[in-house]
Order: structure tokens, then sequence, then C-alpha cells
């Protein structure tokens, strides 16, 4: 059976902000021939949307599998509902058109059996065209734009701070009830847990979450050998069995996205979601030349005797955004100031032999990407094709990229407004 492709499109004199907060909603009920609407979760946090037309008694269900409030797009597959069809993809996108209004785009691609197959792409074509007629007309309407909500607020509990264990001891920032999951939060080759607090404190009303000082940051010491992905997640392992939670959210930002992302490898069923801030595959994918010369490149100070309190400051422009505040400066030097030689070299040296390149087909869990619009180590092209990467491989793909207005590459603290946004609003569903 051959691929059938629907296609529509129009163009509308209004700004592309204002249609897409038109359309955003998946389970908005906006279209003309829809007679009830509603939402449904599976039971890995999925989006449904679930509905009935007009003179019908068939109950269609939709999945959303990629969304981003950046590139305005979502796309979706058929669950239920569509007679015949084997498999129906579509998309949604709103971009700029050459006349300064916007273009709102509509395709499908389907496979069923001939002649079904030409009857549901005339029928997908009509439905797209009244749609896109709709969208235009509500534009016309007085109405306020509807951006994403922002949930973020004050939790009215403090951050506890504690260590356990041995060697290593690992310490951890903890806030919010006890439950079975938790958000789990990893920080970067210059960071520590405290590069989390105001991300805690968003999460906490929602589900436990925590931050962990990776081995010999922070409160943190390091183990008896060179540290490993394998080590870090058994540590993981053992913070999520201290804390009582049977499922993790993972978040990590660049060398603790990477560390993510290889847990997610590992122990899939253990997670219910993904979060993957300014990096993902780290040097997985580099070639063996490349990944020595980034490690010799970042040795270099440390064979001159120097400390990373000494070269923190040429490190800063690198990794921060051209409008980053003189707060934000002073916590990301501090934070860098702060790690020992020793640690520095242990990240280093993990960061640089990666075991393995990710295989994207093992990722059956919700995942969001995000970095910095002005990140220079995980730039938005890259860190989108990443996320397309996995929304073209993942089984049953739930996939969300975003990128964060006039931040750096610690995306967290340059925007921790835009950040936290759409970490909680990705939360509050998948863990539904």
């Amino acid at each position: 059976m051959p691929w059938k492709n629907v296609i529509a499109s129009g163009d509308i004199p209004v700004s592309p902000e204002l249609v897409w907060s038109l359309v955003r909603d998946f389970c908005g009920k906006w279209h003309p021939a829809i007679s009830t609407m509603g939402a449904e979760h599976d039971k890995s946090g999925r989006l449904l949307r679930v509905f009935t037309v007009h003179s019908q008694d068939v109950v269609y269900r939709e999945r959303l599998t990629w969304f981003s409030d950046s590139d305005r797009s979502m796309s979706y597959t058929h669950v239920e509902g569509i007679h015949g069809v084997e498999i129906y993809n579509a998309q949604l996108l709103v971009s700029n058109n050459k006349d300064g209004g916007a273009r709102i785009t509509m395709t499908a691609k389907l496979l069923a059996p001939d002649p079904r197959d030409e009857e549901i792409a005339i029928g997908t074509k009509k439905i797209f065209d009244e749609a896109i007629i709709e969208i235009k007309k509500l534009t016309k309407l007085p109405m306020p734009l509807q951006a994403p909500s922002n949930p973020n607020f004050a939790y009215d509990k403090p951050i506890q701070t504690f260590a356990f264990g041995d060697t290593p001891r690992l310490a951890i920032s903890h806030i919010g009830e006890p439950s079975e999951t938790l958000c789990l939060f990893l920080h970067g080759i210059g960071g520590n847990k405290s590069n989390w607090n105001q991300q805690l404190a968003s999460v906490a009303p929602y589900v436990q979450s925590a931050a962990l000082d990776l081995r010999g940051y922070g409160e943190s010491t390091l183990g008896e050998i060179q540290s490993n992905v394998d080590e870090y997640c058994d540590d993981i392992l053992s913070v999520a069995d201290r804390l009582g939670a049977l499922n993790l959210v993972l978040c990590g930002l660049s060398y603790g996205s990477w560390i993510a992302t290889s847990f997610a490898m590992r122990y899939p069923n253990r997670l219910s979601a993904l979060v993957l801030s300014g990096g993902c595959t780290g040097m997985s994918e580099a070639l063996p030349e490349e990944r020595e010369a980034f490690r010799l490149s970042r040795e270099v100070p440390i064979n001159e005797g120097k400390t990373p309190a000494d070269f923190s400051e040429d490190l800063l422009p690198v990794i921060s955004g051209p409008d980053i505040s003189n707060a934000i400066k002073v916590e990301l030097l501090n934070s860098m100031q702060a790690i020992p030689t020793e640690t520095y070299i242990d990240a280093l040296k993990c960061f640089t032999n990666p075991v393995e390149k990710f295989d994207f087909s093992k990722i059956t869990m919700p995942v969001l990407l995000m970095t910095g619009e002005h990140d220079k180590l995980a730039p938005p092209d890259e860190i989108r094709g990443v996320a397309k990467r996995i929304f073209e491989s993942a089984p049953e793909p739930d996939v969300r990229f975003e990128c964060v207005t006039g931040a750096g590459h610690v995306c967290n603290l340059e925007n921790p407004n835009s950040y936290n946004t759409a970490l909680v609003d990705f939360i509050m569903r998948v863990i539904q």
C-alpha cells in the first residue's frame, strides 16, 4: 500500500503568536466539526484527545506525539475512530509568512487499503480546509492573547539538605511531600545541587523533588575509583530508594542530561519522564580524536597548576548568554569556583569516555528537551535535531522541545520563569 499525503495551508494577516495561542491546546474545542472534546492520559502519561463530530456516533482518539511552543508546532497520531486506516500521522505548524503575518500548515501522512485511502485523504483535506477557515474567523474576534499559563509559585516549606552513605557520601536537597514519584535534578560539570533551587520550589507542589550533588561536588564525595556512568546510575537509584520513590522524573543539565539519558537506556521502566536541558548525547557521538582533543584542551589550565577557581571567569562567556544578570554571574562563578580540581578531572574523564552511543528506540517515556537561545555548547538547532531524532526513533513518541529565550547554557538559571513554566506544565501532565 502506498502512502497518502495530505496538505493544506493558508495565510492569515495576524501575528503567528496570536494564531498559535488559538490552536496550541491539543484538546481545544475550536474546530466547527467537533461536537464533544475531552482529554485522557494513557498509563505512561501521554496525552490523548477524545472527541466526536456532529452527525456521527463514532468516538475518535488521537495521541499527541510532538509539541513545541518555541516552534509553534504539534504532531499527533490516530489511535481510534477512522475505519480502515492502519497508520495516520498529522502535524499542525504555525510559521511566519513573507508579509509578516502567519501561515498555518496542516499535513497528514496515512496508510490504508485502496480505495479507502483516497476516501480518508479527501475527508482529511476537507477537515483541514475547514480548520483554516475557522482559525481566520477566530483571529477577527476580540479576544486576549492566550499565552501558556505560568504555574510558578513559591512552595511554603523550606528546602532540606542532607547526606547519606559512606564512599561516596551523597548529598541532596529535598522538598515536597513523600510520593511514589520523585523529580530528581542533575547538574552540569560546572554546577552543584543549589543551581536547581528555583526548580525544586516550582515542582514541589506537584511532586516531591530533589537535587543531587554528583560525586565530588558540593557536599558529596568521590568514590574509591574513577567515576563512570554506571556508578552515577547507581547513585540515582540510591537516592530514589532513600526517598521511597518507585518512579523518577529525571531532569538534567548538560553533563547531567547525558547521565539522565544514560539512565534511560538502562532503567526505562523506572522513568515516568525525562527532561534534558542544554544537552543529551554528551560526547557519545564524537569521534575518539574529538573526545581526546576536548579533554586535553580542558586539562591545559590544570596542567599549568590552575584550579577551577582560577579559570572560571574565562569560562563564563562560553556558558552564559549576552543578557546575563550580575546576580546570575555571581552564582555561576561561585559554583565553578567551588569545584575541587580532582572532581573536575574525574568528571572530565567520565564525560570524554562514553561507553555507548544512545539508541533512541529505547526511549519509552515522555521527553522534554530545552536549551538556551544563546547556548554555544548545545545550540537550539542541535537540540531540536536531537528532539526530532527521538521523535522519529521512539516506539511511541511523546516529545516536547522548547528554546528558552534570552538564556545561555545554564538556561534554568538565566531564565527560570520560562524554564519552570515548560517544566511544570510537562510534569503536571506526565504524572497524572
